[in-house]
């Protein structure tokens, strides 16, 4: 039988998913539900329910979402939807106590900020779950049913369905400052969801093209104590063999990098490049 090199849990993951929870649930009760805005996903739904017949978000929320993961379990199996119960269960419970203690508005009066405020609490907490490979139920579960079957993008997927989500806020309230309101809280928290997952993840890939390689390596393990790797290339205008180290360091790294090499060998070529989600081994740290 065959090593597995992926253990089956990681509690690491729950913890960022739990955090991140949190910072949704707080968001969506002390912040973006005072001010009467509507966002995407089966929160919005749960939201519209709340402002038209009392019904607590919450009840909402969990009813549906068990509902979907009933239909979801039969397609999309028990190990792709693990986390995403441990999710609903556990968002559903926060939102209870944020409920029971959270009473009114935190920003009183600004009703837009208060949203916007939400919006990146709700925004960071859902991009860590994703992170985590969690997810808290919903459009998400409704999304990925849909593209086993139809080639549909997922992003655009989730987009279509909590645009239609803010707009039916207007049968409730009757004002399109509402969707307005909650297209800009949808957008914040789309912004916020990617600089959580990939702006934070943001390193430099930089390649070195130089006669004076092997005193640059060097220089780069000793004094910058980054690891570098030098590959075997070709000029094909000069058909003369060239040799190119690849490094791969912090952003903030950059700026010392090139005037390691530059101090080193004027004439030295380089090429820098974003990379996002690196990993590999000592890469934790870059990231």
């Amino acid at each position: 039988m065959p090593k597995r090199y992926l253990k089956e849990f990681y509690w690491k993951d729950y913890l960022n998913i739990t955090i991140g929870l949190i910072l949704y649930a707080v968001g969506l009760i002390g912040f973006i539900k005072p001010g009467g805005i509507v966002t995407g996903g089966l929160a919005g739904v749960a939201l519209l329910v709340e402002y038209s017949a009392k019904i607590p978000l919450q009840y909402t929320y969990f009813s549906v979402n068990c509902i979907l993961l009933i239909i979801a379990l039969k397609v999309l199996g028990v190990k792709f939807l693990v986390k995403t119960i441990y999710g609903v269960f556990v968002l559903t419970g926060l939102l209870t106590l944020c409920q029971t203690y959270i009473t009114g508005p935190i920003i009183e009066e600004e009703p837009l900020l208060s949203g916007v405020i939400g919006a990146m609490m709700c925004g960071s907490g859902i991009g860590m779950v994703f992170t985590a490979n969690g997810s808290t139920g919903g459009t998400d579960i409704i999304v990925a049913l849909i593209n086993k079957y139809k080639n549909i993008a997922f992003g655009r997927g989730m987009l279509l369905c909590d645009f239609i989500i803010i707009c039916c806020s207007y049968l409730v309230f009757q004002d399109y400052q509402k969707i307005i309101a909650g297209l800009i809280v949808m957008g914040v928290m789309t912004y916020s969801i990617d600089m959580v997952i990939n702006g934070f993840r943001q390193s430099v890939q930089v390649l070195i093209f130089s006669e004076k390689y092997e005193i640059i390596a060097n220089a780069i393990n000793k004094e910058l104590h980054r690891g570098c790797t030098v590959l075997d290339g070709m000029g094909w205008y000069s058909k003369k063999p060239t040799k190119v180290i690849v490094v791969l360091a912090k952003r903030s790294e950059a700026i010392d990098m090139f005037r390691l090499i530059k101090s080193i060998d004027e004439k030295a070529f380089i090429s820098q490049s974003t990379v996002r989600g690196v990993y590999g081994e000592g890469f934790d740290q870059i990231r």
